[in-house]
């Protein structure tokens, strides 16, 4: 049975930076009831996907993440969390936390991009390991 590990800081996602000029794109996470955040650069599709479902616009068409969400759906089984649990070399890395349709747990390496897109989807907790939260501030100085 996987569990988030009492270093596990519940976070939300409080900004999403666009600029289609210069081609950056972050999302900007933030500890709930805290004020330390980690900007984490990501890519303009999924800068896009989070966006477009934050904001409630539908495609004609599935989106990636969306065929993602309904593959999971179809099957049975549903996101429960995402965790942010290393930062190696400048790259984060993430888990999504899955239970399937038996009522196993399952956790599947993730980009935090595409964790984060499919939790807004699945509307779930997210996390950042205490280990990479100190990591990605020492970073920043």
């Amino acid at each position: 049975m996987l569990k988030e590990s009492s270093s596990m800081v519940p976070i939300e996602l409080v900004k999403i930076i666009i600029d289609e000029k210069n081609h950056d794109q972050a999302v900007v996470l933030q500890e709930k009831g805290g004020l330390r955040q980690i900007p984490i650069v990501i890519g303009f599709m999924e800068a896009t996907s989070i966006q477009m479902k934050i904001s409630g616009v539908e495609t004609p068409r599935p989106m990636t993440h969306d065929l993602l969400s309904a593959v999971i759906t179809t099957l049975g089984a549903r996101v429960e969390s995402l965790s942010i649990d290393d930062l190696l070399e400048g790259t984060f890395f993430a888990k999504l936390r899955l239970r399937d349709k038996f009522g196993h747990q399952v956790s599947v390496d993730c980009r935090p991009s595409d964790g984060i897109a499919m939790a807004v989807r699945f509307k779930v907790p997210m996390f950042v390991e205490e280990k990479v939260f100190a990591q990605a501030i020492k970073n920043e100085l």
